[in-house]
């Protein structure tokens, strides 16, 4: 079963299950007949409303998200979490319309019913759901070829848990060796077909969906080289670490039957959360130019009062797929700053930032023209910060792996710069890439918000750095 097919499925069965929950709940609340209730317009317009409310909370916390082998427990335990809050939240506003129109009711209190009637349907739904799915897997209905990468103890382990457990919809057809001497052999009847570095081929003619990688410490730079190879959407790698990699929290894992994977590429974001996230874009950009506009006023004249040259700074950077854009900021050094030393980074004390461009800084107004940016599609309000094109070149050749930064479009904030410190040296620059790929692999609306609201943090107590 496809991933698209999958989500259809269970939004499918939410709009079934969250519908048939609210008519019951309604039901009971009028104590009416039910085929006289079916023609009430409250009733349908209190279903539309309603539908779309418990969407976008199981949107926000995550829900429709498709997780590898994930456990049914685990589903309705998210399902328990989300549900007990958009509760909470009705009730609240169910207790202020109340108390706005002078309303003294018990019945409120039938919230709680409504809470166990949308529980039980929408979990029964789900439970059956991914029931039939299981089933179809055992069958043979919808599994996926895959591949292990590496021909080693922990490559046997994991081929021995997926051909017990059929339930994960996975057919093992081959390996793929690091070393050519074990080009030939076999595991579980299953023949090492060819070595890594001709994955794509292997890959194409297969016909393989799903990559696991089972490699031993030393062979870090095999997984980079897969990952840069088999850059796309269709194609799911999961890598079976060792225990600092899982504990060192870096890395979403997804359970499976006690060995822990971790995905590291998996689907940036689906095309409808992209949809949203650029409206949010466009929609926060156009607030914030509106409502700083005498904030842009004032440091404007400051700037200019203060030292010669433009009011505005305007800059190279890399961004969605290496796209060159010219990024705008506030200037906050002396003009022509690098025309004796050419491209460098910046560092906390920098001596060629000016006074009123420190002051800006540390509040983050150098920042506001940005919004230009992001109404233009060239950034986004939350992702990597976008580098200089000399910078990228060079920091690929030593970071293998940066250019995945430029898979998605940068960000006025991000991940690493509400976690980390200036950047004064490829090293601190390394620590942020950590950072900006944790984001990537877990990007969502809701990770989104949070990161905004800890930029806002950031901001009020001046910490963090945004280059």
């Amino acid at each position: 079963m496809s991933k698209r097919l999958e989500k259809i499925l269970i939004l499918l069965a939410d709009l079934l299950t969250i519908n048939l929950a609210w008519l019951l709940f309604f039901y009971f609340r009028v104590e009416s007949g039910l085929f006289t209730l079916l023609t009430e317009p409250l009733l349908l317009l209190s279903m539309v409303a309603v539908y779309i409310y418990w969407l976008l909370i199981f949107t926000f916390v995550g829900m429709y998200r498709t997780l590898f082998a994930s456990s049914r427990f685990d589903e309705m335990a998210a399902l328990f979490k989300a549900t007990f809050v958009g509760i909470f939240i009705l009730f609240f506003l169910i207790l202020y319309d109340d108390a706005a129109h002078n309303v003294v009711s018990t019945s409120r209190f039938l919230i709680l019913i409504y809470w166990i009637f949308l529980l039980s349907f929408v979990g029964s739904g789900r439970i059956i759901l991914r029931s039939i799915q299981r089933r179809l897997l055992i069958k043979g209905i919808g599994r996926k070829n895959a591949v292990i990468v590496g021909f080693n103890r922990k490559a046997f382990e994991m081929h021995n848990t997926i051909e017990t457990y059929k339930g994960l919809g996975l057919d093992i057809i081959a390996y793929l060796a690091v070393k050519d001497e074990n080009i030939g052999k076999k595991h579980n009847n299953i023949k090492v077909v060819d070595t890594v570095h001709n994955i794509k081929e292997v890959l194409k003619d297969l016909d393989v969906t799903e990559i696991i990688l089972a490699l031993d410490k030393h062979e870090g730079d095999i997984m980079l080289e897969v990952v840069a190879t088999c850059d796309s959407n269709n194609i799911s790698i999961k890598i079976i670490p060792d225990l600092y990699e899982i504990i060192s929290g870096q890395a979403r894992t997804s359970q499976l039957y006690g060995f822990p994977l971790i995905d590291i590429m998996p689907q940036l974001m689906p095309e409808w959360e992209k949809k949203i996230k650029r409206l949010m874009d466009i929609f926060i950009s156009i607030v914030i130019l509106i409502l700083s506009f005498p904030v842009v006023l004032v440091t404007s004249f400051a700037i200019k009062f203060e030292s010669k040259g433009s009011i505005f700074y305007k800059q190279d950077r890399s961004g969605l797929n290496g796209k060159v854009f010219k990024i705008i900021k506030f200037r906050s050094m002396l003009a022509d700053a690098e025309k004796a030393s050419g491209p460098v980074w910046s560092t906390k004390d920098d001596p060629r930032i000016t006074k009123v461009g420190k002051f800006i800084r540390k509040v983050r107004i150098d920042e506001l023209p940005q919004m230009v940016n992001v109404l233009k599609g060239e950034m986004s309000l939350v992702g990597p910060r976008p580098e200089r094109p000399f910078f990228v070149e060079q920091l690929s050749l030593e970071i293998p792996f940066y250019k995945r930064r430029l898979k998605v479009r940068p960000g006025v904030t991000g991940w690493a710069q509400v976690k980390h410190k200036y950047d004064e040296n490829v090293e601190d620059v390394k620590e942020k890439l950590r950072y900006d790929l944790f984001y990537i692999e877990n990007m969502s609306l809701s990770n989104d918000f949070k990161i905004l609201l800890r930029t806002v943090f950031v901001v009020l107590f001046g910490q963090g750095h945004f280059n």
